[in-house]
């Protein structure tokens, strides 16, 4: 079996008996080896020893006092972030339900880089075992911000992070015969260079075709019942759509902030101008495999899921919407 996604670190954590990510010291190490705590030449002597004291005994209760005595002031913050992530992570027996217990208390006291890792390596646990590199890279849309890439025929998408450097607008690889020139190239994910995604899975360096009707869709709409399945422990369906045409609206969730807000418009029975309804990416229709799970008011009727992009042709998927959105009796997780 492949492996993917290395660099999120899952090797270094354990598994409880129903399948979900326990801390260990190991993992929590890695973090304190990150080169962004690593305490530079002209840190102050209590760093110093926090860092030290911190890469020995990971689970170290540190006091605001501590904090308080380092002297510059960004280290000060960059401490007290991360250890309130790993105080999060100790607290709860497995980092599936710290990540429910984040989402669910409806603050956003983490910054979106950790909150990005950890769905990274819930993801990863979720996905493992999926041999199908569509799949996996459409799951690289929840927790890694994409940009909408310029291509007449297809919608295609890469990593915001990735093309976001010298060249806004990269040309795909695919193009170059066309005598385009560019700093940045992509390869879009296909059936022929599918192989490909294993070694490079760590880079996000593959371009990713959502055009409607084409496998993209299809590949996203698994990776969210694969993750609904693991965090939630209930079933559902999910299947592309082309438009939204004569849909009774009775749930929808926005996939993204967007969305949202282009959701509540439909729901209040406006009609999207062109502008608005061109930055919708994908719509999708979820339906409950048990109907039992849902809630009353939802037995027998479909949720509708819709993505988009922002102006800038941005797309920041937010999966936990997924999971607080969704209409069922009760959010209890599966591991």
């Amino acid at each position: 079996m492949n492996d993917f996604w290395i660099a999120c670190g899952h090797h270094l954590l354990d598994r409880d008996e129903s399948g979900g990510l326990c801390i260990t010291d190991e993992f929590l190490k890695a973090y304190f080896a990150r080169p962004e705590l690593i305490p530079p030449d002209e840190a102050c002597p209590v760093e110093r020893r926090l860092h030290r004291a911190l890469l020995a005994s990971p689970r170290r209760p540190v006091s605001a006092e501590e904090i308080e005595a380092i002297v510059d002031a960004d280290a000060r913050e960059n401490w007290r972030l991360v250890l309130a992530f790993r105080d999060l992570l100790v607290r709860h027996p497995t980092l599936e339900q710290a990540y429910l217990a984040t989402v669910r208390s409806g603050t956003n006291d983490l910054p979106p880089l950790f909150v990005n890792q950890l769905v990274h390596v819930i993801l990863r646990n979720a996905l493992d075992g999926c041999d199908d590199p569509f799949v996996l890279r459409a799951a690289e849309l929840f927790f890694r911000p994409q940009r909408i890439l310029p291509q007449e025929q297809a919608l295609l998408l890469g990593d915001e992070e990735v093309v976001g450097g010298q060249n806004p607008t990269p040309v795909l690889s695919l193009m170059s015969m066309l005598g385009a020139v560019t700093d940045a190239e992509l390869d879009v994910l296909r059936e022929d260079n599918a192989g490909d995604y294993w070694r490079r899975s760590d880079q996000f360096d593959m371009a990713f075709d959502l055009t409607a009707g084409g496998r993209g869709p299809a590949a996203l709409a698994q990776a969210m019942a694969r993750w609904i399945s693991h965090l939630l422990g209930i079933d559902v369906s999910i299947e592309p759509l082309r438009e939204l045409r004569d849909a009774r609206l009775t749930w929808y969730i926005g996939l993204d902030a967007d969305a949202t807000r282009l959701g509540d418009r439909l729901w209040h029975g406006e009609q999207l101008d062109d502008r608005s309804a061109g930055r919708v990416l994908s719509l999708f229709r979820l339906t409950f495999g048990n109907t039992s799970a849902a809630a009353d008011e939802m037995r027998g009727e479909p949720v509708y899921l819709i993505l988009s992009m922002n102006a800038d042709g941005k797309l920041r998927m937010k999966p936990q919407n997924l999971l607080t959105g969704l209409p069922v009796k009760h959010l209890e997780m599966a591991t």
